[in-house]
């Protein structure tokens, strides 16, 4: 889109140019996610079922909307759940399995521990792993925490003041301003990590006994803070440890030309936009696992 509002409002306004792309691609976007919902009601399984969409449809009778808002408030769920969820998880888990290459130790790690869980609770495969099983794998949530804090999957954000306030140490915001701030650059301040800020540590996050930390949610804003924190959060960490598992047991993973070494991590190959995407992607070899012990 045209950076100058006068000349991507005109062509909104003729209907032409990559606006009527736009403009076409956002129907396309809503209406897959209508039919997802009518799909839905037309089943008439929603109170029955505990998947997300479900809830979502049944407590949002209780809501007072006619049914038309209703079904754009649920339209718009699904639409972020899909958009924000999928690019954004996948992003992070470029950047983590470049980082893991580049750290043999801590891929041996991981592959340790849900080996080791697997044999605990007697699975034979990663996807038979059950919801506490994959909260238990304290190392990997680690270090996806770990590679998200130097490669958040969105590294610039914004907020729109909605009245004039007062940040806690004394700056003013005025009632329409913009307060940005950048989960990339934050991730590697002395002042909020130390002098190893700019090296990949999964045991910064484990205390004594190897169980994970959570940090403040300000000092790691890779999910937002506060009231308006990603409501995707846990269900991300979940889908990402789940591919972790199923793709390091069944595969040995080689990047092509070396992973996110400490020498390569100094100038990393990102492509700036809205997510910090790995210019032209990450390129590997994949050996299925003969043995599958540690």
């Amino acid at each position: 889109m045209s950076p100058l509002p006068a000349v991507w409002k005109l062509k909104r306004f003729l209907n032409i140019g990559n606006e009527r792309k736009y403009k076409e691609a956002i129907k396309t976007v809503n209406q897959f996610a209508m039919d997802v919902i009518k799909s839905k009601e037309e089943r008439n399984d929603y109170r029955t079922h505990d998947d997300l969409l479900s809830r979502f449809m049944a407590s949002s009778w209780d809501m007072g909307f006619e049914d038309e808002d209703r079904r754009k408030f649920l339209r718009d769920i699904v639409i972020s759940f899909v958009l924000a969820g999928k690019d954004s998880t996948s992003t992070a888990l470029t950047w983590f399995f470049w980082l893991l290459d580049g750290h043999p130790h801590c891929k041996q790690l991981i592959r340790k521990e849900f080996s080791t869980l697997m044999s605990s609770s007697h699975h034979t495969h990663p996807l038979n792993l059950a919801f506490d099983d994959l909260k238990n794998l304290n190392y990997l949530h680690a270090a996806l925490s770990e590679s998200m804090r130097l490669f958040p999957p969105v590294p610039i954000n914004s907020r729109l003041t909605v009245d004039d306030d007062v940040l806690p140490d004394g700056t003013y915001v005025g009632k329409g301003w913009f307060a940005d701030y950048s989960a990339y650059a934050m991730g590697r301040m002395e002042r909020l990590w130390g002098p190893d800020c700019r090296e990949f540590k999964p045991e910064r996050w484990l205390d004594g006994d190897g169980v994970y930390q959570p940090l403040d949610q300000y000092k790691y804003p890779v999910f937002h803070g506060g009231f308006r924190m990603c409501l995707g959060k846990e269900m991300a960490y979940l889908q990402m440890k789940s591919v972790v598992v199923a793709v390091m047991h069944e595969f040995e993973i080689e990047v092509i030309g070396g992973g996110g070494t400490p020498e390569k991590m100094v100038d990393p190959p990102y492509s700036l936009s809205l997510l910090l995407s790995m210019k032209n992607g990450l390129h590997v070899r994949l050996k299925k696992r003969q043995q599958r012990s540690v």
